[in-house]
């Protein structure tokens, strides 16, 4: 249901060069006319493999044949080849934008992904994504994360409990959230992890001494009160620093010793990887 959205932003009404030119007899317009394109990456990166891209081929024909010439996150090269497809090719013609639509903004993804998880070596942080996602991409983008060796945060707000500073501010205070939170799980049966963000040590001090949570989120903790933060958990909790952390930063904040750090920019702020499909 997801990808049939998608396409019909591409043909609502019908590939207008492909569909109406070939009823004058255009060769594209023909069943039986096939051919065998490529899909050629642009830039070194780290690729995601288009094979969770199959079913869009599939959706438009499943005679269509994909393929897959790079193994799943692969680094590449600029000119090595992705993928091939043969078949109808008004039917590659039809499925070409959105495939690479998709694949270019999850290449660009893995290679940022990669690139930040490649600093992290020799460290316990693993790297996290956040909602931080482009609306009704949001499945790809994680996908696209793992790929390049990042790990999925929640994916909405039903498997994980998260009480921000918002939450907190509008439920009266932390303790107050925390045992809205602790109530919901008990009430419901669903047993969701609950994690907490603290603005300060302060905060910090005031969740520590109520618990009944699983991780908390150090937001915009400068370095020395990251550290702090770190040592008043000691182990008790899971920890994840968040907040305005780059390329250039994460690894102060690893050396930190926190078990995650989580970076919106991940799905956010990326480059997409420059692919094209050419006949061969």
């Amino acid at each position: 249901m997801l990808l049939d959205s998608k396409f019909l932003n591409d043909v609502f009404t019908g590939n207008l060069f492909d569909i109406k030119v070939g009823t004058e007899g255009s060769p594209l317009n023909s069943e039986h006319t096939s051919d065998s394109i490529s899909c050629a990456v642009f830039r070194s990166s780290f690729v995601e493999n288009g094979k969770g891209l199959r079913s869009i081929f599939e959706m438009v024909d499943k005679t269509l044949l994909m393929n897959i010439d790079i193994i799943d996150g692969a680094p590449v090269k600029s000119g090595d080849i992705a993928f091939h497809v043969e078949g109808n090719a008004q039917s590659i013609l039809k499925a070409e934008r959105l495939v690479l639509n998709i694949m270019q903004r999850m290449s660009g993804i893995a290679t940022k992904t990669h690139e930040l998880v490649k600093k992290l070596e020799g460290y316990n942080t693993k790297l996290l994504d956040t909602r931080k996602t482009t609306p009704n991409f949001r499945m790809f983008e994680k996908m696209a994360v793992r790929i390049g060796g990042g790990m999925n945060h929640r994916f909405g707000l039903y498997d994980m409990m998260m009480i921000k500073d918002n939450h907190i501010d509008c439920a009266g205070g932390i303790p107050d959230a925390i045992n809205a939170a602790v109530a919901f799980n008990k009430s419901s049966g669903k047993n969701l992890k609950i994690e907490i963000e603290a603005r300060n040590l302060d905060e910090l001090k005031e969740i520590l001494s109520i618990g009944g949570i699983n991780r908390i989120m150090l937001d915009n903790f400068s370095i020395p009160d990251l550290k702090k933060a770190v040592e008043m958990i000691a182990g008790k909790y899971e920890t994840e620093a968040s907040g305005k952390i780059s390329s250039d930063t994460i690894l102060d904040y690893a050396k930190c010793c926190v078990d995650f750090i989580s970076m919106g920019a991940l799905t956010h702020s990326y480059s997409s990887l420059d692919m094209s499909l050419k006949a061969c």
